[in-house]
This record gives C-alpha cells, structure tokens and sequence, in this order.
C-alpha cells in the first residue's frame, strides 16, 4: 500500500511534538511494509534545495520538500515580519494563510506525479494540500487531528483557521483524532459526526531516549528538589498555573527548583509572573531542549508536571516515565487516558496541584509507585500499534 503523507515539520527541524509524532507514525507504517512519502512545505536545515529524500535505513520512505515559509505555532503576525526577509516579487507569498492555499497549489502538483493508495494529511496546514492531492487522483483522505483551533486558543479560535480545521475534517473520509478528548472536541465544537472519527493514541518510541549530563544536578547535590515542564510556553499548557502552585509549594518548602524548559508567545509573560510572585530565585528557564539535554531534565527530575488547560495528548509525560520520573498531569488531556499510574489534577485547582507535588517529592515510597508503574503504563504506548490501527483505517476506505 502507499500512502502520500503531508505534514510541515519533521525532527530535528521541529519545534513540538507535532514533529515527533508525525515521524514516529511514519516510521512505524514504513516496519509494515507502507511504502510513505513524506511531503514537507519548506527547505529545513541542510535541506539546500527542494529534493526526494531517502533514509538509508528504510528503503521504502522519502520525504519531499515544497520551497514554502510554512512554520509551525505561529502567528499571522510573526509570519508577516518572517516574510519581510524575501525580496518582493519573489516565489513566498506575504501571509500565512495565502501560504496554506500555496501549498495546497503545489500538493496537488506532487500528487498528480506520485502513484499513491491513500491521503494522510497532519493539522490544518496541510488539510489544503490533502484535499487537493486526494482530488487529483480521487483517493481516499485521512486528516489526523493533533490538536483543534479550540484547544490552542483556550477557546477563543481564530474563525479562517477554525473553518479551515472544519472544512479538512469535513472533506476527509475518516478523521483520526489522538485522543477521546481531542475526539469529543471535534464531535462538540466542529459538528463532526463521532461515527467518522476513529481515536489512535500517540505511541513513543521506547528505545530512543539515552540519559546525558544536566547542570540540574549540582542543584540535587545542594539538596534541592528538581519539578520539571517541559513544552511549548503558550496558554493551552498552563505554565502560569504551575507558577502559582510553585508559589504555595515553596511555602513549605523552599529547597525546590522549577524548570520551565521550552519557548513560546508567553515565554516573556511566564518570567515576569515569576518575578511578580518573588520566586524568579527558584525558576529556571533553559529554554528549547532536544536530544540528550532534554533526557538529562528528564532524568534529573523528581517529578514532571503537565499542568494544560487543553491538550489532545500530551507526549512528554510518556517520555519522563521512561526516564523513571514520575507524573502530575492535567485531567483535561488526552494521555490521562492510557495513564493509570499518574497524579491527575485540574489546571485550574493550584491548591491540590501544590499538595501533590509536596507529596511526590516528601514521600519516596510514592515518588518510586509512581514511577515504576507509570513507566508500565508508558512501555504499552507504542508507536506499532498507532501505526496497525492507521493501516485497518487505510483498508477501510480502499
């Protein structure tokens, strides 16, 4: 079977879990035989020019790229000062919603010289050039719902994305949604009807993940403990209730570190309400971590919080527990629902939030529970099933 695959960012050239997602589900299709092309909408890194890319350990996946300044998490605004840099008259187009319609443009380009079974197209990006590219050759289409207009905005969506979202899922044949969550959003919010929609949780890879050196732990020797989040700073995770839990936590116990490790729209918002609450002292903010950095956070942790207010799934609490550091996460996300061995609080509910992290990091019997059977639970979410479940979709629809 082969599947035309398009998304708009891929490791190393990612800035969330969108990126991570999108490979390890591909990669996982290619383990079962699915011939995938995985078409991106610009130049990333070495990438000079546009090409068919083919990794050398897996003969049967190609990416393709499109010249576009398509990014992912940003605003219309920052896209604008972005496309300031090309001169005038050139091929990039001055917005970014001229820049989705663009890649539909040329999708249908690529789709018309592939020979492909089925459509698989990632967030409201790349529904545009899914739609177009399963018009060109009338192939079934699978949009895949990672996060909703509605989760992002905390419910205050941009209408053209939010109809751009509608129309994608509208458009597809079947939706795959990552979460029941994300699943009742769309049913809700989009008026989607839930018979179209088949929930696939995201996997992790179990092996990937390899511990490193973190300066953290010259603060552990110090004898402090060490609360982790990990994630895009933005008004869907939540960093700002953290902020406020940290704040009743350092009350009773003031030999705690925060680290508040990623980058976005309220990086600066986040600083200076640390600043305001007279904790800037006992928050660390080492920004964007990947690779080896980030597994040392992870390792050097005590304990992950996950504190959204909205979140279709949520990849990073799999990922602490595979490095044995236990949970806190948000009862409105869509891994509460594969984690059973996790704390669960509401984002809103700084009291308990505090009480939970003082717990986990006073009492070791918990902490170590938590872990270990946290670390069950994260083993099971395999990208391989994720995969399975997309190719019984795929043979649905053929």
């Amino acid at each position: 079977m082969k599947v035309l695959m398009f998304g708009w960012e891929y490791p190393p050239y990612n800035s969330g879990g969108l990126g991570v997602a999108c490979q390890g589900l591909a990669k996982a299709l290619v383990a079962q035989n699915i011939e995938l092309v995985f078409v991106l909408p610009k130049r990333l890194g070495d990438f000079a020019e546009p090409f068919r890319f083919r990794f050398a350990n897996i003969g049967n996946l190609s990416i393709t790229e499109i010249n576009s300044l398509l990014v992912p998490y940003i605003t219309s605004e920052k896209y604008k000062l972005l496309a300031n840099g090309v001169e005038p008259g050139g091929q990039y187009c001055s917005t970014l919603f001229e820049e989705v319609k663009r890649y539909a443009l040329l999708a249908k380009r690529i789709a018309e010289s592939e020979s492909f079974d089925v459509v698989h197209a990632h967030d409201w990006l790349s529904f545009g050039a899914g739609i177009a590219a399963s018009a060109a050759k009338h192939t079934p289409f699978v949009a895949h719902v990672h996060a909703t207009e509605v989760d992002r905005t905390a419910g205050k969506p941009n209408r053209y994305i939010f109809e751009r979202e509608r129309e994608g899922v509208l458009a597809a044949d079947k939706v795959v949604s990552v979460s029941g969550f994300t699943k009742q959003v769309l049913v809700n919010e989009y008026g989607i009807d839930p018979g179209k929609i088949e929930v696939v949780h995201n996997g992790i890879s179990v092996n990937k993940y390899s511990g490193g050196v973190s300066g953290i732990e010259e603060l552990k020797k110090l004898g402090y403990k060490i609360v982790l989040f990990v994630g895009r700073i933005t008004i869907m995770k939540g960093a700002d209730y953290l902020l406020y839990a940290a704040k009743k936590v350092l009350t009773y116990d003031p030999k705690v570190i925060f680290v508040i490790a990623g980058a976005g729209d309220m990086e600066g918002q986040i600083m200076r309400q640390a600043a305001e609450l007279g904790i800037s002292n006992k928050v660390l903010f080492p920004g964007f971590l990947r690779g080896s950095e980030l597994s040392a956070a992870y390792a050097s942790a005590d304990l992950f919080v996950m504190p959204s207010v909205a979140e279709p799934f949520g990849m990073v609490p799999l990922e602490s527990l595979l490095h044995g550091t236990p949970v806190l996460i948000s009862k409105t996300s869509g891994v509460s629902e594969v984690l059973k061995n996790a704390l669960k609080t509401d984002f809103w509910d700084v009291e308990d939030m505090a009480d939970k992290i003082l717990s986990v990091i006073k009492y070791k019997s918990l902490h170590d529970e938590l872990a270990v059977n946290g670390a069950r639970d994260a083993s099971v979410c395999n990208w391989e099933a994720a995969a399975n479940k997309c190719i019984g979709i795929y043979n649905s629809l053929l």
